[in-house]
């Protein structure tokens, strides 16, 4: 605070001093500290501040506002409207980086995904940048235009289901798979187009407000249910000795369903120890979740993250005396950008692509596109509805920014050669730190941008560690379902099957179709057609063509 501030400050207090009404005095006297616990008192007694400074002020002496601490950095409380959201810059920075430490495991696990695992192949050196930069780039986009906390990457789901589709293209053209790459990625960029065209004719964001309210109400849940089953589930996989490593052992499957833990520990081997020390790390890293949950804190996903990592690098070294730290060797913090140049920017092969046949290229861009395009819906519409963003009339604002947002990041990543980018789930992570604004997003985007240099770092972060939060951030979401009527079986009906759909399938634009299907289907057998919309019944059509018309 500078000498001119601080002299105003002491003339503020002596005149609140000397003011008549005694109230005031004792107002600003006694909170002279600020009070995190409660923003709306902070806020409203920040402005009582202001406005007596500005009263007290001598004429011509210059008067400087004092805003919250948010506000004095680059002015990002303009920017971003933190006071107006009631939050500040340690809130927001802290919900950005938990995003970023539960979604960072898509900058390598992508690339995996899409050459086979083929780690250190220029082919996935390439991705690797890719996934990075159209990922940050997306996540700008959320942050700058649309002010939202939701982060952006390539999708888990679709790009296992394009790694199989340029297969295919592979065998189809009798190319090899770099190739069969190059003309599969041109779907991608379509995909893209498409939803750029259909952002700017407000095309998309007007099937998002047609969706049931039962069903945007269930959609926090589903997914809540889904990232527990993932949490439980298959981003824990262990290969073990017992089944010569070519089918992988699951925490809940396997773990918990197996009839003796002799039986598991036989049909392991010897990686069974590295099952328990997973069990142990998720639920240690749960419980510490829990409690700094219970005393209020905004970092205690971030401190259950970082304590389950060092009690699995700790197990890990001295219980199954494994180097902790051994995925960042294979990995440098200089990027290649030579591979990106020469294997996936702007490498389009149009000759394979247009030997696919004209058939399949539009039913697979159409699966694409209703998958892609539902599951963000879903994603948005879930985390807005859990963070309590939704209007009165239970839509999104600036959704149409926000769906802008995925289609710039998906064609950044078409023509850097990543696959589809959405918005990811593990949003919420952020967002049950206290993240409101796009500096959420904004400080998630750079460190995304900084995985290109930082990759042996985020590589050392174990699977276990991230399932701690993936399942508390599921059950937190879970609480939605309590504003569900269940004593209307119409509205019931549809909603569990969502759940049960999106949970297993991990499909979150399948599971809102069949759910849209349930609800006109009932709808219509109740004789009630007045209540779906005409664009309801359209996209419900659509999906019925999608799950039971083969190609």
């Amino acid at each position: 605070m500078s000498n001119g501030s601080r002299n105003c400050r002491k003339t503020v207090i002596t005149r609140v001093r000397n003011y008549k009404k005694p109230v005031f005095t004792t107002f600003f006297l006694n909170h002279q500290r600020y009070n995190e616990k409660n923003d709306d008192y902070f806020y409203g007694r920040n402005r009582f501040i202001q406005y007596i400074m500005h009263r007290s002020a001598s004429p011509g002496q210059k008067f400087r506002k004092e805003y919250p601490m948010s506000s004095q950095f680059f002015n990002l409380d303009k920017r971003f409207g933190l006071t107006a959201n009631k939050t500040n810059v340690r809130t927001e920075l802290l919900a950005g980086l938990s995003t970023f430490l539960t979604m960072g495991y898509i900058v390598a696990l992508n690339p995996n995904i899409l050459t086979g695992f083929q780690t250190g192949t220029p082919l996935w050196n390439a991705i690797f940048i890719s996934t990075c930069l159209c990922s940050a780039l997306g996540t700008f986009c959320m942050a700058l235009m649309a002010n939202k906390p939701f982060a952006m990457a390539p999708g888990m789901g679709m790009n296992t289901f394009f790694a199989t589709i340029v297969g295919n293209i592979a065998v189809a053209t009798s190319v090899p798979y770099e190739t069969a790459y190059h003309a599969g990625i041109i779907i991608i960029l379509f995909e893209g187009l498409i939803f750029l065209i259909m952002g700017l004719l407000n095309l998309r964001h007007r099937i998002a407000d047609n969706i049931p309210d039962c069903i945007k109400i269930a959609i926090s849940p589903a997914i809540g249910m889904m990232l527990i089953y993932i949490g439980f589930g298959s981003n824990v996989s262990i290969y073990a000795e017992g089944n010569n490593y070519t089918e992988p052992f699951y925490i809940m499957k396997d773990f918990f369903g197996a009839m003796t833990p002799t039986f598991l520990k036989t049909s392991m081997g010897k990686e069974y120890s590295q099952m328990i020390v997973s069990v142990v790390t998720i639920f240690l890293g749960l419980f510490v979740i829990l409690h700094f949950h219970k005393k209020r804190s905004a970092a205690s996903v971030i401190f259950g993250i970082i304590s389950s990592s060092v009690f699995y690098w700790l197990a890990d070294y001295f219980i199954l005396g494994n180097n902790p730290f051994r995925a960042a060797h294979s990995m440098s913090f200089i990027p290649d950008f030579g591979n990106l140049y020469e294997q996936t920017l702007l490498n389009f092969d149009f000759h394979t692509f247009f030997n696919i046949g004209a058939y399949t290229i539009v039913m697979v861009l159409i699966t694409f596109c209703i998958i892609d395009m539902f599951g963000t819906i879903g994603s948005l519409v879930g985390m807005a509805a859990n963070a309590g963003f939704l209007d009165k009339n239970g839509k999104l604002p600036k959704i149409k920014e926000a769906l802008m947002s995925d289609a710039i990041g998906t064609v950044t990543g078409a023509c850097t050669g990543s696959s589809t980018v959405v918005t990811f789930a593990e949003s919420a992570s952020g967002i049950q730190v206290g993240g409101k604004t796009g500096l959420t997003s904004f400080t998630t985007a750079t460190l995304l941008a900084s995985c290109i240099f930082i990759a042996p770092l985020v590589s050392v972060i174990p699977p276990a560690a991230t399932s701690t939060a993936l399942i508390y951030i599921g059950l937190v979401m879970m609480q939605g379902l309590a504003n569900i009527d269940f004593r209307d079986i119409e509205q019931v009906t549809p909603v569990f099957i969502m759940i049960l759909a999106i949970a297993i399938s991990g499909s979150v634009g399948n599971g809102i179709g069949l759910a849209l299907i349930c609800y006109t289907v009932i709808k219509m057998m109740s004789f009630k057609f007045r209540e779906v919309t005409p664009l309801t019944y359209v996209v419900s059509g659509i999906f019925m063509i999608k799950f039971f018309v083969a190609v």
